[in-house]
This record gives structure tokens, sequence and C-alpha cells, in this order.
């Protein structure tokens, strides 16, 4: 069977391979190799997963099974600020789609999705643990507590400046 053929970035090559060679190559390290991958590449795409496949000596498919699973992985490359929306129970009767709606409308993007300058990714949860502070959102670690449609445009401002 021939190999694929990987395209891919020397120094995510490299990036990649310090990685699971921190992890002594060990198959049951891989949801920490793809979080150390994660945090020094900023997302998984197909590439990067074959690479750590075959360093891990694990198949692909295991890798994607797992990186499509947990939902702190991702795909496509995120914004500089990514955006949560809670969309938890409390959250959700407290408002929290009109929030998402209004945060679409202010940056032209669905969840799922990055604007195109590359500062902000839209996703939403099922619930973060604030319910006492219902509706939030996250950007990036920062959570706004009691968020109303009419605050969406003054919260995105802090992160445009």
């Amino acid at each position: 069977m021939a190999k694929a053929t990987i395209k891919i970035n020397r120094q995510y090559l490299k990036e990649i391979k310090e990685v699971c060679e921190s992890f002594n190559y060990e198959k049951g390290q891989l949801i920490n190799v793809l979080k150390k991958t994660q945090e020094k590449i900023g997302y998984l795409p197909a590439e990067v997963q074959m690479v750590i496949a075959e360093e891990l000596k694990v198949p692909v498919a295991k890798v994607y099974g797992v990186v499509s699973f947990y939902s702190f992985f991702t795909m496509v490359p995120k914004g500089k600020y990514p955006i949560s929306i809670c969309l938890g129970t409390a959250c959700y009767v407290r408002g929290a789609e009109g929030i998402l709606q209004e945060v679409e409308r202010q940056l032209g993007i669905n969840p799922g999705e990055t604007t195109p300058d590359g500062l902000f990714s839209l996703d939403c949860l099922r619930c973060i643990g604030a319910c006492g502070l219902a509706p939030v959102i996250m950007i990036g670690e920062k959570v706004y507590p009691r968020v109303t449609p009419n605050k969406v445009k003054e919260i995105l401002d802090e992160y445009r400046k």
C-alpha cells in the first residue's frame, strides 16, 4: 500500500514530531498529543491528523474519530477571538437565541465560521456552568454575564480596537 502524500508546513511538521516525541510516541497519549499540537498550531486539519497517526502508529480513522468527537478540538482555524454562545437551557430560555442572531448579524458569520479578517470565530456550547448568570457568552476565556442583544456591539467593539 502506498503512503499518502502529506503537504504540510515544515515548521508544523517539526512541531508535531516534537510533541509526539515528548509523549514517547505512546498510542495511549493520543488526546494529549492532539491537545498539545492544537495549542501549537491552532487547529487540527487532516494533514496534521495524518502526521500524528503516522508518528503514533495508529489508524488515521482513530485520530479523526477522537478529533471529531471532542468539541474542544477543531479542524478549522479559529479566530483570534473565539466567541462561544451558551445555548444551555437556562441561557436559552433567557434569550440566548436572540444574542446568537445578533452576533451573526454583527459579524456576518454563522456558527463554525471565522470572519474573513481572522479576528472572530463563532461557536455554540450546550452549557458552560454559569446558569445563574444566564444568558452568557464567552470570548476566549472571558465570560460575559446577562448579555442582551443590545450589549453585543459594545462587547465586540472591545475586541475590534
